[in-house]
Order: structure tokens, then sequence, then C-alpha cells
């Protein structure tokens, strides 16, 4: 579990590919200080382990159902990426619960500032966009940010001088692919209606009987 405040910038120092799968080396810095074979590293907001180390890298084994949804598939030696450690216990949660499994890609289709931020437009299918609603956690290449606009085919975040400088969003430019992670309590919360619904008619009496109205 992560928290999508991005720790580091690393960068790709080595790509092992063969037909459908991926070994990155990764060179950093921070997240290194206490790394342990097995851990787990958001990488672009993807949950790797951590199959080894030195003191300057890690190397990560991406597989093949990876590579083909997130854009880890576009990655190439110097490409730069969002480090992230798992949340430790009784750490602030200065994000939104991350899991690390992304839900898709999504496309940057305009960017454009506005006084001291800058606003992203990122395309993405409308199974994504299902999962969104107005002032709800969205993460992007494993960066926590606020939904403030939603359209048919896009969402829009707005990005603080911080987090454009510590992440690589603030590199980022149209046409580039990012990915997608939704917050996870939506989903949850809509198999448990639909669970519900199934077995039992979800109707005004049903809302009033267990206290929502």
């Amino acid at each position: 579990m992560f928290t999508g405040i991005v720790e580091e910038i690393g960068f790709v120092k080595e790509v092992r590919q063969s037909s459908m799968s991926l070994r990155l080396t990764i060179a950093a810095e921070k997240i290194l200080s206490d790394v342990h074979i097995g851990d787990s590293i958001s990488v672009n907001g993807v949950c790797l382990t951590v199959t080894s180390f030195n003191d300057g890298a890690f190397s990560v084994d991406v597989m093949p159902e990876t590579v083909k949804s997130t854009n880890l598939n576009h990655i190439k030696i110097g490409s730069q990426v969002n480090l992230e450690r798992a949340l430790a216990s009784g750490a602030r949660l200065g994000g939104h619960y991350v899991t690390g499994h992304i839900d898709g890609t999504g496309i940057i289709k305009h960017k454009r500032r506005m006084e001291n931020a800058v606003y992203y437009e990122i395309e993405v299918s409308p199974s994504l966009l299902h999962y969104m609603v107005m002032k709800g956690s969205v993460a992007v290449d494993g960066t926590s940010l606020t939904i403030f606009d939603l359209s048919r085919h896009s969402f829009t975040v707005s990005l603080i001088p911080h987090t454009l400088t510590e992440t690589i969003l603030g590199e980022k430019k149209p046409g580039d692919s990012v990915n997608i992670e939704c917050d996870i309590l939506a989903k949850y919360t809509e198999k448990l209606l639909k669970s519900q619904a199934k077995s039992q008619k979800l109707d005004e009496a049903y809302l009033r009987e267990h206290g929502f109205m």
C-alpha cells in the first residue's frame, strides 16, 4: 500500500527486455536507505518487488500483464520515474490509499498554466471515468491528485509548484501517456452495492431501514 506522495525521482539505468516482460534497474538514493530484497516500491504508480540492489540502484521484474497495461512498455534507458516506498505502519497518510495496481493509462490532452498551478486534462476510457467524482482522489503516475473537473472523456487535475518539481509530471507534455489508478474506495463501494442489489431490492424503504435517510 502507498500514499501517492512521491519520495524521489529515479532514472532507468538498464532495461532487459524479453519477448513480453522486462527487468529494470533504476538508480535512486533516498528510497535505498532502508531497502531489502522483496520490498515493494511504486515505480510510476506500479507496485514492483525489489529483486536486487546496491548502493546506487535497485532491480525489479515487470511481468507481461503489467507491461501490457501500463506505460512501462514505453520505458527506456534514461527515463525518469516516480518512486515511493510502501506505507510504513503508523506513518502519516499525506495523500490517499494507493495500491500500486494500475487500472489503465491515460493521455495528456491539454496542459495550461493558471497562476501558480498547472492544469492537466487527461483523456481516459469511460470505464475509468466511471470511478471518478469531483473533488475525489486519483493517482497519476503514482502521484496522489484531486479531480476538479470532469467531462465525457477526460478529467482535470491541478499541480502545485512542489508537485511539478518533485515528480516527473512537471516534464510531461500533451500526448504523453500516464498510469491511472482510480480510488479503491469507489471500486469496493460499487461491488458491495451490486452484491446487495442482487440479494435485496435497493429502494427508499431499504435506505431508511439502514439509516441512509
